[in-house]
């Protein structure tokens, strides 16, 4: 996978009256912690396959949304919103909206696949 859990959902929201999609951990040495931009606590609106059009993640069930990122190959790009207070998990997110000053940021994460490969190709060395 891309190297991060999600929690979150309509039918699995974490703050009430908010069915987002939040990172709840990124997995030490998976592919979203060696790209390095994605934090735990992040909001995510959107996800784009290679070459697709942005999926919003909006109104989405949980198990819907892990499917989409299960199917949205190595390189994707996200559009998240980053949480407002160091933590984990979505604890630090005000969940009324308000970015807090900070911008919604397009995250590409396409060095995924990349970093990704590296980690495959060093762990493989380490075994021969």
């Amino acid at each position: 996978g891309l190297g991060f859990n999600i929690v979150g959902g309509t039918d699995q929201q974490v703050i009430s009256n908010d069915s987002s999609i939040y990172v709840s951990r990124i997995k030490k040495d998976g592919p979203a912690h060696l790209d390095g931009r994605l934090q735990e606590g992040d909001k995510i609106l959107a996800v784009s396959p290679f070459f697709c059009h942005p999926v919003d993640l909006k109104d989405l069930r949980h198990m819907d949304a892990v499917e989409l990122f299960k199917n949205a190959g190595y390189d994707v790009s996200l559009k998240i919103q980053r949480r407002l207070q160091p933590g984990n998990g979505p604890l630090g997110h005000r969940g009324d909206g308000d970015s807090g000053g900070f911008p919604l940021a397009a995250v590409l994460v396409s060095g995924l696949a990349l970093a990704a490969a590296v980690w495959i190709l060093l762990r493989y060395r380490q075994r021969i």
